[in-house]
């Protein structure tokens, strides 16, 4: 393809991308996926814009209930012809199941068909770490993989690949052959680079591109763990200042989820934010501290449910999610005074100040969050929410409006948020016929959301009863 059509395909598969990030901010994830694959459609091998935030979007889908693609959608994605259908096809149920290796094996097939080199490398790296970390590694998708990159002159991952499939089946005359083959492969490709001084930069790229992949493997086993520790020490070690050196050892040692190493990993960060007042240590030192009251608060949600009786437990919680709370808040309001014009963390500070009833100061920062198109409607529904805890239910009524008119997806998510928003808006401004009307439109598009139909009901009871 030439590189004029190259640049129009990103163009334009942008707009996509950046339409999947603003859906994918109010938790539509179905909506978005489907706005990434778009994207891919125009561009197939964006990986950092497209293939890689689709994946992790996957996992953030997975982790809060996210349901796997049904029949219909698995048939209706069934049978295309040409590769980069069949690759997106394949990306979609993956997004939808990101655990099934079948979906990332025809994925990789279809990629390696039709050229898309940078896809099919990123996602064979996936395969290969989940096979590796299977306690009964696929002999199936060893093969795959080394003929895979193969294809691709991959010769060195190839290699490494018919090693592992040999382990499986020593005795294997026509393997052996075939890693011989590779092995010259792979020497002839050295010999080529060396001479032009190319090879060793190869590798030192690749090896970075290994570690990326390995974060965003598939499985992470307590051996991958340990090994990802001791590399990243050898790192620092290397390479004391650093940032990302040390930004990554802290990461890996809070993997091992024990005590000890989450406390080292915060030491390290503390002592290097000490040395270099770089505000990257402060601001990752926070988040793992966010991350791990988070399972602290699960944990102790699960204690309480256990045994709802227990008052102590019940306290524990609440002194966990307080604990949340506060370095939640903190941490934002931290990373707002560092970057004033990231509109995110601006909208993720407002969000504690209005756990912490702070609406005053809540609301500028929510006006200015709404400046970033992918937060705008959530930024707005929760400016509304500030008004309305206000008792300020006119101002209300005006601000969910114009974020409901502003709503493409009039039937999704976010537009029934909204639509509950400002009935209950009209509901305590006293317009009740505004207000059930509103309740009856959200009941017929979705007749169970939250207490809407217990509304209706005592809405029309208090109307009939006043007759």
């Amino acid at each position: 393809m030439p590189d004029d059509d190259i640049d129009k395909g990103i163009e334009k598969a942008i707009v996509f991308f950046d339409r999947a990030e603003e859906v994918a901010s109010t938790d539509n994830f179905d909506y978005a996926i489907d706005m990434y694959i778009e994207g891919l459609k125009r561009a197939p091998d964006a990986l950092e814009s497209g293939h890689a935030p689709l994946r992790r979007l996957a996992l953030i889908r997975q982790g809060k209930g996210g349901k796997k693609a049904s029949m219909v959608e698995k048939m209706k994605r069934h049978g295309n012809k040409q590769p980069l259908d069949e690759m997106l096809s394949a990306e979609y149920l993956l997004a939808k199941d990101p655990d099934h290796l079948p979906y990332a094996e025809a994925m990789l097939r279809s990629a390696v068909s039709g050229g898309f080199h940078r896809t099919a490398e990123w996602i064979a790296r996936l395969i290969y770490d989940a096979n590796r970390a299977s306690e009964r590694p696929s002999f199936s998708t060893y093969l795959l993989l080394k003929d895979s990159y193969a294809e691709m002159e991959m010769y060195s991952e190839a290699v490494r690949t018919c090693n592992h499939v040999l382990g499986m089946r020593p005795d294997n005359a026509a393997l052996q052959d075939e890693l011989r083959d590779l092995s010259a492969h792979l020497t002839m490709q050295k010999g080529k680079y060396d001479e032009d001084g190319g090879f060793q930069k190869s590798i030192k790229d690749k090896a970075g591109q290994d570690q990326l992949h390995s974060q965003q493997r598939l499985i992470k086993t307590a051996d991958f763990r340990q090994k990802a520790v001791d590399d990243a020490k050898k790192a620092v070690l290397k390479d004391p200042k650093s940032v990302v050196n040390v930004l990554e050892l802290a990461d890996a040692l809070c993997a091992l989820n024990t005590l000890e190493d989450y406390k080292s990993a915060i030491n390290l960060l503390q002592d290097a934010y000490k040395r270099s007042n770089d505000f990257s240590f402060k601001r990752r030192q926070g988040e793992l501290t966010i991350k791990k009251l988070r399972v602290d608060v699960s944990h102790a949600k699960a204690e309480a449910k256990a045994d709802v009786s227990n008052g102590h437990l019940k306290n524990q919680l609440m002194l966990a999610v307080d604990k949340l709370c506060k370095a939640e808040k903190e941490h934002y309001k931290q990373c707002v005074d560092q970057y004033p014009m990231d509109f995110g963390m601006k909208y993720e500070y407002a969000l504690c100040l209005i756990k912490a009833k702070e609406y005053d100061a809540a609301i500028p920062l929510l006006q200015q969050a709404q400046r970033d198109p992918r937060r705008k409607l959530a930024a707005m529904d929760e400016t509304g929410l500030c008004f309305f805890l206000k008792g300020w239910y006119s101002d209300a009524i005006d601000v969910f409006s114009r974020a409901l008119h502003a709503c493409e997806v009039k039937d999704g998510d976010v537009a029934k948020d909204l639509r509950y928003n400002l009935a209950r808006s009209f509901e305590e401004d006293g317009q009740g016929e505004k207000a059930l009307e509103m309740y009856r439109k959200l009941a017929q598009l979705d007749f169970g959301y939250k207490d809407v139909k217990d509304r209706v009901n005592k809405m029309r009871n208090a109307a009939e009863s006043s007759r």
